[in-house]
């Protein structure tokens, strides 16, 4: 069985839990889907918008100003020049692009990550522009990482985390890499604020994919220890399909 940080000669993971297949066969369907690599065929009709409420503005927006270290999970990041309290409605400016395992991921000088550790980037802005690359980059990372234990540790919360860090675990050791091939890769194509609060950010994010389908899925980020965290819960709400961008900020990176 190929490790789980070993490659193909194209760069994509081999990790038998980044295959479509053995994804839907251990019942992480809707968390999984929410990073785009397993695409669920639904028989609901497709939504166009997410029916999201106008959210709130955030409360203070201060962050944690004692120098970064090893440790990703403490509050000490350093201060991150953004400061806007308005939730994005336009794509953010000043955001860059850089693919992490074929999935282009968002990152912001001023709203981070400010600190990228081997397969952990951490230290976001206290911001909804903060929040939102933070559930963006952690999405991706915790799935896709070589070093996913970690990354699920240092930046994941809730009660479901400990379940899927048993289950991929105990998985990974028995599971073909082989059995599946060509799993889903999405894409970025556009997100939606369900609502912020200096606490806590809930946004819908769009994920498109090869065949040109596309999903929305919702995840939740908490501020914690000085640094957004993203919400693992026992429960993860299944993904819903949707025929366009429609109520969406179209954004993403390829």
């Amino acid at each position: 069985m190929a490790e789980p940080g070993s490659r193909t000669g194209s760069g994509e993971s081999r990790s038998p839990w980044l295959r479509n297949g053995f994804v839907l066969a251990v019942a992480f369907i809707g968390f999984v889907a929410v990073v785009g690599v397993a695409v669920l065929v639904s028989s609901d009709p497709p939504e166009g918008r997410s029916g999201a409420v106008p959210p709130a503005p955030g409360t203070d927006a201060g962050t944690v100003q004692s120098p970064p270290s090893a440790a990703a999970d403490r509050g000490d990041c350093p201060e991150r020049e953004d400061t806007g309290r308005k939730v994005p409605t336009a794509p953010p400016e000043d955001v860059g692009w850089k693919l992490f395992h074929s999935v282009a991921l968002p990152s912001s000088k001023a709203a981070g990550p400010a600190v990228v550790e081997k397969d952990v980037a951490r230290c976001y802005a206290h911001t909804p522009l903060g929040a939102l690359l933070a559930s963006s980059q952690i999405s991706v990372r915790y799935l896709a990482a070589d070093d996913w234990q970690g990354v699920t540790r240092a930046q994941t919360v809730g009660d479901g985390r400990e379940p899927y860090l048993k289950a991929r675990a105990a998985s990974e050791r028995t599971a073909d890499p082989r059995a599946q091939e060509g799993a889903a890769q999405g894409q970025i194509a556009g997100f939606d604020f369900v609502s912020y609060t200096g606490g806590t950010a809930v946004i819908r994010t769009v994920w498109r994919f090869q065949d040109g389908r596309m999903q929305a899925a919702a995840t939740t980020v908490l501020w914690r220890d000085g640094d957004w965290k993203l919400e693992y819960p026992a429960d993860p709400p299944a993904p819903t399909p949707v025929d366009s961008l429609a109520g969406y900020v179209e954004w993403g990176g390829v």
